[in-house]
């Protein structure tokens, strides 16, 4: 997947969980959770539904690795199978 189609799945993983989500005024540098309000629920379930829909484990000490939306994209880029 290139970066683009990470970063919309991404967001789309998110407006499942928080379909209140507002992206307009999103900083993808900044931290996701804070920007977006995602409790520590809402974020595990936003890190089960990617490894769903790349069937990419996500483990737990990697969970800073998703911290901004361009952190979680560089993340996911790297954990793609060649």
């Amino acid at each position: 997947m290139t970066d683009a189609e990470l970063k919309s799945l991404v967001m789309d993983t998110i407006l499942e969980i928080a379909p209140e989500a507002d992206f307009e005024t999103l900083d993808p540098d900044d931290g996701l959770r804070e920007q977006l309000d995602l409790d520590s629920m809402d974020f595990l379930n936003v890190v089960i539904g990617l490894h769903e829909a790349l069937g990419i484990d996500i483990p737990e000490t990697d969970y800073p690795k998703l911290f901004t939306l361009n952190d979680a994209v560089a993340y996911l880029r790297e954990k793609q199978p060649q």
